[in-house]
């Protein structure tokens, strides 16, 4: 089934500006500047004062999908310029004492399971890493850069030749969003 013409409107909020050249949107708002490309052939966006619209013509599903997806990127920028993103995360450890700590632009874990090697996750350009104690907080603009920020912390903590069931220390998400 093919939709003869699809348009989509979204407001930016009081404060918040937009530009669009060379297929890059560039949102800024009071927390700082977000920008990220949007090009496909069949799908236009235009700048009406504080209004994106997105529009196409003989939209199909994928294209429709594609549009669905360009909203949510628009309305995620949206929000991390207003409001920002705020993960918390949790280390958990039962038999040996994690130290966490934050060294320019690396998260260094010392003394994971009694390794004399701290492992080492990347954090992104950005994002703002906070550890005290065993809470961790990671806040940025850009959701994209927190979630993978997150990622990567959970992932240095991987255990891999031990029972999982019973090795299960390591920093975990515990919960994710916009500041409030």
């Amino acid at each position: 089934m093919i939709i003869p013409e699809l348009n989509e409107k979204i407001t930016l909020p009081e404060g918040v500006t937009a530009k669009f050249e060379n297929d890059t949107l560039t949102i800024k708002g009071e927390k700082g500047e977000n920008s990220r490309i949007f090009s496909h052939p069949k799908i236009s966006i235009k700048l009406n004062g504080n209004i994106v619209e997105i529009h196409s013509k003989n939209v199909r599903r994928k294209d429709k999908a594609i549009i669905g997806t360009f909203i949510a990127h628009i309305n995620n920028m949206k929000r991390g310029v207003t409001q920002g993103f705020e993960y918390k995360m949790k280390t958990v450890f039962s038999h040996f004492p994690i130290k966490t700590m934050v060294e320019g632009d690396e998260f260094i874990i010392q003394n994971f399971l009694g390794e004399r090697s701290p492992r080492r996750a990347k954090i992104l350009e950005g994002v703002k890493v906070d550890a005290k104690a065993e809470n961790i907080t990671v806040t940025g603009i850009d959701r994209e850069k927190v979630g993978q920020t997150v990622a990567n912390i959970e992932r240095a903590t991987k255990i891999k030749n031990r029972d999982i069931r019973v090795f299960q220390d390591g920093v975990y998400r515990t919960s994710k969003g916009g500041r409030q």
